[in-house]
């Protein structure tokens, strides 16, 4: 989608295409709210000024149907095509799978979340080794840190999605 398309869009028509960047029903009305943006740069700005906002309830909301590091996405929602396409470089070595399982299965037993991380760029080792360094996190730093890493997923998605 244009930039100018996105300005001139019926709010009702750019709901699915938020919700894939990141379902936070307050982000998306406040990143509607600022338009028009005269620059995707600008609007990348401010998406990601508003999502500085989140509270911890928003992100775990946001990130209840979100697949783990390491698993096969399922569905066919514009989310879970984001979600393949970020995580499509991750081994489909059975080892490597299981030391995935095993490390979600620690990060959720310390924090009860899942673990998240903005995939696209970063290898399968390297999102390991940080799931790994993040455990030594307090539950507070971590909250900010997923609301971070959130942040960046939905500010890559809204940059991909309107050009």
């Amino acid at each position: 989608m244009k930039l100018d398309a996105f300005n001139e869009a019926n709010a009702d028509d750019l709901t699915e295409l938020l919700a894939a960047c990141a379902p936070i029903p307050s982000w998306r009305a406040a990143v509607l709210a600022r338009r028009p943006y005269a620059t995707t740069e600008e609007l990348a700005a401010t998406a990601a000024l508003l999502a500085k906002e989140w509270t911890d309830l928003e992100v775990d909301a946001a990130l209840e149907h979100h697949p783990r590091i390491g698993e096969k996405v399922q569905g066919q929602t514009r989310e879970a095509e984001a979600s393949r396409r970020e995580q499509g470089t991750l081994s489909a070595d059975e080892a490597a799978q299981a030391e995935w399982v095993s490390a979600n299965e620690a990060y959720e037993e310390r924090f009860d979340r899942i673990f998240l991380i903005r995939a696209a760029g970063r290898s399968s080792q390297e999102m390991l080794s940080e799931l790994k360094r993040r455990l030594q996190n307090s539950p507070e730093e971590e909250a900010v840190i997923r609301r971070e890493q959130l942040a960046e997923i939905a500010v890559l998605r809204l940059e991909q999605a309107v050009a």
